[in-house]
């Protein structure tokens, strides 16, 4: 799909089926959704740059992402996408600069776009340069990463509350089992937040060291004001993600606890009923010559006998504080 949209944020359409088809001279953004090896080459032939595939997204060298060639400038990020819901991922999205034109390549639609799509012409700003452009649909994307991680630290945050509060309260089976589950999935979430906000960090070193974004002062100070709000991001994200591994090891102590408190209540339990069984096997050996076999109070002092070698080990055990 290749949605074409001019400086007021109106949308323009481009159909890889006219060959003769000219680039409208107010359109300053390209933006190729999933494009096919057709709509990629219609593109090319309009700007004379060369658009690239999903394989060319996938390199993760730095010198394979961030290049000028042919006076175009050719730079690859990674943004989460899926944030809301099980199964976050990154996906690479092509920024180039060719003229005074932006051309974007996603395979994925991230919520920044369409937050950015949506915002076009409404402030009644003219995006006019390819440079604006390219510095507001940063700040975008950076505004929609910190929301994502400020959703993470709020999970971490409620995961928190339900580890370590009311805990004398009774938990269901599995409950801290299932907060590690939870845990993992906040971790996969910051894990993919910190490697975008490498990328973006990245991304805007490269831009703000280049003489067209130095060509218009607003668009350089802009520029780098969201690189710092990157750089912020990035220690905020260590940190949540420092809590998460704090969180982990502690539900993994939590459980050991737990487990520690279950063999020690079957190890007191034997310990107190071992001396009950000590007296039930001495008179169950059944010897001929035992007196107490004879006497009629036999059997309630041994019942006696037994409930008291249980009782004097218990209150032992309180007395020392192990129960």
């Amino acid at each position: 799909m290749i949605n074409a949209y001019c400086a007021n944020g109106s949308l323009k359409t481009l159909a890889p089926a006219d060959a003769s088809q000219q680039l409208p001279p107010d359109v300053v953004w390209i933006d190729l959704l999933e494009p096919t090896a057709r709509e990629d080459s219609h593109v090319e032939s309009l700007l004379g740059v060369q658009i690239p595939t999903r394989d060319d997204l996938k390199d993760i060298e730095p010198s394979s992402r961030l290049y000028t060639e042919n006076g175009a400038m050719f730079l690859t990020a990674s943004l989460v996408v899926g944030a809301e819901g099980p199964d976050p991922g990154l996906t690479d999205v092509a920024f180039i600069l060719a003229g005074n034109r932006l051309v974007t390549v996603r395979y994925a639609n991230p919520k920044s776009f369409r937050l950015f799509i949506d915002a076009l012409g409404r402030a009644g700003e003219t995006m006019d340069s390819a440079t604006l452009l390219l510095a507001r649909l940063m700040e975008t994307i950076a505004d929609r990463t910190a929301e994502i991680l400020e959703q993470a630290a709020g999970r971490v945050d409620k995961l928190s509350t339900d580890i370590f509060l009311d805990r004398g309260k009774r938990r269901p089976p599995r409950f801290l089992e299932g907060k590690l589950a939870e845990i993992a999935q906040c971790h996969r979430l910051v894990g993919k937040v910190r490697d975008s906000l490498a990328s973006l960090s990245r991304l805007l070193t490269f831009v703000g060291n280049t003489p067209l974004m130095r060509q218009s002062e607003g668009d350089d100070s802009l520029c780098r004001t969201v690189a710092h709000d990157v750089e912020t991001l990035s220690e905020h994200a260590t940190f949540v993600s420092a809590n998460i591994a704090f969180l982990l090891d502690a539900s993994l102590g939590l459980i050991n606890v737990e487990q520690n408190a279950i063999i020690k209540i079957f190890s007191i339990a034997s310990v107190v009923f071992l001396p009950p069984t000590l007296v039930a096997s001495i008179y169950g050996m059944n010897f001929h010559f035992m007196p107490e076999l004879e006497w009629p109070a036999g059997y309630p002092l041994a019942i006696f006998g037994m409930l008291l070698s249980a009782i004097i080990p218990f209150f032992v055990f309180r007395w020392k504080g192990w129960l």
